[in-house]
């Protein structure tokens, strides 16, 4: 009798606990997840430039497949390099495409560019009483910059602007202070078309300021709140993030020699011309591009990833993520004043997300899952 009660216990028992599993999703699911709640967790972290439609994707994200929890922390480009290069996180994000000598340095093997988006830098200023969008050239904002241009009432500003009310007060230039792909972006443009700047400053995420000319802040978040919150400044932010402080953003003297505004087909027209001259790494810049309309400081945004991924389940949530954004993800770029890819270009970006692996096979099913549909 003894031993039937202690039979029946532990029947109950066993029974018990793997209803407790089946009811926590415990045991792996259809998407190949494997952890005690049925979820994925993938961490990522980068630039701050795509920071506004990123956290869009992740929040439209989790109501189409609610298991994958992404976690995207904005730190600039280069602190999303040297994660994904030491292997710390999913994927990282960059606006500057990374250098040979520090992708030999990836731990995990070949690492991959995968554009999202096309944005723009944007100069932002705050300057009461100036009401339409100041026109600026890239000698004036590389004056500004290298401290030659002090006065917001400067004769080459008010040639420029003759009709706005600029007032005779010091320009306060803000930078970033971080390691910056956004800044990577402003000054491969200012160095492309200013050769004083070029040699003064330089390109690169982290350039040689002049010492004693303006102030740094960390980030976009950082440059955009110090430009709002004090008069006299002007900044280099992305264009969302200007946007969404309804501070004005100037009209750029492009390669055709014409003002052109930051908006979506301007920028779009960026990245249709890089389509010609896109390298198979995808690894490009477009600042001052050709084009009559083509708004001369934007950039493609990339997320970083491992061809060879080392955890099947987290690789196939990261491939099935980056698939839904560049497609139905797209629609959500123009609201937060980013361009979408060309359709040419998804083509090929497609391309480089089936090429992901983890243990030679591929991750990305969604061509058995299209030919199995067919064949019903």
């Amino acid at each position: 009798m003894r031993n039937l009660v202690r039979n029946l216990f532990f029947t109950a028992l066993i029974f018990t606990v793997a209803i407790g599993m089946a009811c926590s999703g415990g045991t792996e699911t259809k998407d190949g997840t494997s952890d005690a709640g049925g979820s994925v967790k993938l961490q990522g972290s980068g630039a701050s430039f795509p920071k506004p439609i990123y956290e869009k994707w992740v929040n439209e994200y989790e109501k189409v497949k609610p298991n994958i929890k992404i976690d995207y922390q904005s730190k600039g480009s280069g602190g999303g390099q040297k994660d994904i290069i030491a292997e710390v996180v999913d994927f990282g994000a960059s606006d500057d495409p990374m250098k040979d000598e520090d992708m030999a340095k990836a731990k995990g093997g070949d690492l991959l560019h995968i554009p999202t988006v096309l944005g723009a830098v944007v100069m932002t200023y705050n300057l009461e009483g100036v009401k339409d969008p100041l026109k600026l050239t890239p000698e004036v904002i590389a004056g500004i910059y290298m401290g030659d241009i002090k006065k917001w009432n400067d004769a080459k500003l008010k040639e420029l602007n003759p009709e706005a009310n600029l007032p005779d007060a010091e320009i306060q230039p803000v930078y970033r202070a971080d390691s910056s792909g956004t800044t990577a972006v402003f000054t491969d443009y200012l160095s492309k078309t200013v050769p004083a700047f070029k040699e003064k400053v330089g390109p690169g995420k982290t350039p040689n300021w002049v010492k004693g000319v303006g102030a740094g802040a960390p980030r976009n978040d950082g440059v955009m709140g110090s430009v709002k919150q004090n008069a006299n400044t002007i900044g280099y932010v992305e264009i969302a993030f200007a946007k969404a402080n309804d501070l004005p953003t100037a009209l750029i003297k492009n390669k055709a020699g014409n003002f052109v505004e930051a908006n979506i087909e301007n920028i779009s027209a960026a990245g249709a011309g890089a389509i010609k001259d896109m390298p198979d790494d995808m690894r490009i810049k477009i600042t001052n591009a050709e084009g009559e309309n083509t708004y001369p400081i934007s950039s493609f945004t990339y997320i970083l990833a491992y061809k060879n991924q080392k955890d099947a389940v987290k690789g196939k949530a990261l491939v099935d993520f980056l698939w839904w954004a560049i497609n139905d993800g797209s629609k959500f770029a123009e609201e937060l004043h980013y361009a979408p890819l060309p359709k040419e270009m998804v083509e090929k970006v497609e391309a480089k997300i089936k090429s992901i692996t983890a243990d030679g096979k591929p991750l990305y099913e969604g061509e058995k899952a299209d030919a199995k549909k067919a064949g019903e």
